[in-house]
């Protein structure tokens, strides 16, 4: 019976691996069909019209090739991206679901700017170099596709950091509206704040209108900041965290640090230490914390982020809690809090 048992599970195995496999022959190919779509403007046309579009309607807004347009919708419809609704009695229209609303481009939940950076051309030829990485054969895989590292090759082509800078900025709306919800108490007493490596001031500028009594220093470097739009409530600064970071009542990180190895993070720690009050002062870091929450269903993407870093950067990473301590306390703070927030980061205040 026992055996008759162990056929049983391992036949199941094997046909449920039968089934899995074709996901990692054909993987590339839901994000190649939902840039197609960002790119087709498909979510934006729906939320525009107000309603479910026909295939008919669609067409001629987008200006498609009709049996071609069809198939992508069918595979869409087929992952539940979108969905299909009666329009009449005799047509199906095409309606938005939760997940093709992150879709539209201009969305207050949109994840498009995220999803064309991680598609485009730039960033995904690394990853063919991964194995070479993990066989430490050379240099970064982002190095080894353009020859440079990633912020030196955005600095160059000015196309691609804004992309970055518009990523980044789409995170920044989901996390930022997760840590005003769920852990705003953290800016208490907070007269000042200084975001560094604050892209283009997404973040910053959220804050700030959550806390109005905050004044906000938008810190980057001087490419970036240049180009930042400007708010009121807010300084921007350039220059370089490895040398001096502004003075504020506290320093603010969202997905910087991970970009960098231990050392340089230390490194830019000891820099904030220097920039903030000695009594009172902190740091506020929104990163992943991984193997901290096992019924975190967000848990897989700081996996993901992981292997992201890998291919990207040539030595950041997604950090335990034991390493996320390590560096803080290389970096002369004494005292760590980690709070969890709806959003793949989690809160981590750092004191002197």
């Amino acid at each position: 019976m026992g055996d008759i048992k162990v056929r049983g599970k391992k036949e199941d195995e094997d046909e449920k691996a039968e089934v899995e496999i074709w996901n990692y022959v054909f993987g590339h190919v839901k994000i190649a069909v939902v840039k197609c779509a960002i790119e087709l403007g498909i979510a934006d046309a729906i939320d525009k019209h107000g309603s479910p579009m026909t295939l008919s309607q669609l067409t001629t807004t987008l200006k498609c090739e009709p049996p071609r347009l069809y198939r992508i919708l069918r595979f869409l419809v087929h992952y539940q991206i979108f969905k299909e609704e009666p329009v009449t009695q005799d047509s199906i229209g095409f309606a938005l679901t939760p997940l093709s609303r992150r879709l539209i481009r201009h969305g207050e939940r949109s994840m498009a700017a995220l999803i064309l950076l991680e598609s485009s051309p730039v960033m995904l030829a690394p990853w063919h170099s991964l194995s070479a990485r993990v066989l430490d054969s050379g240099n970064s895989p982002f190095e080894t596709a353009h020859g440079k590292d990633v912020w030196s090759y955005a600095e160059e082509n000015p196309g691609h950091s804004k992309l970055i800078d518009e990523a980044m900025a789409c995170d920044a709306r989901v996390a930022v509206r997760a840590l005003i919800e769920g852990c705003s108490r953290v800016f208490d007493g907070i007269k000042s704040l200084v975001d560094v490596g604050g892209g283009n001031g997404t973040a910053l500028s959220m804050l700030v209108k959550a806390f109005p009594w905050m004044h906000g220093i938008n810190f980057d470097l001087p490419h970036v900041v240049a180009v930042a739009p400007k708010v009121d409530g807010i300084e921007y600064v350039g220059g370089d965290m490895f040398e001096c970071v502004p003075k504020a009542d506290a320093a603010f990180f969202m997905w910087v640090l991970h970009d960098r190895d231990d050392e340089e993070c230390i490194q830019i720690l000891k820099k904030c230490r220097e920039a903030i009050p000695q009594d009172k002062g902190k740091v506020i870091i929104v990163e992943s914390v991984l193997e901290e929450d096992e019924n975190d269903k967000l848990e897989f993407v700081g996996l993901m982020l992981d292997m992201v870093m890998m291919a990207h950067t040539n030595k950041g990473k997604e950090r335990t809690l034991k390493e996320w301590k390590y560096v803080l306390g290389e970096a002369g703070f004494t005292r760590i809090n980690v709070k969890p927030i709806h959003a793949v980061q989690s809160i981590i205040e750092a004191y002197i």
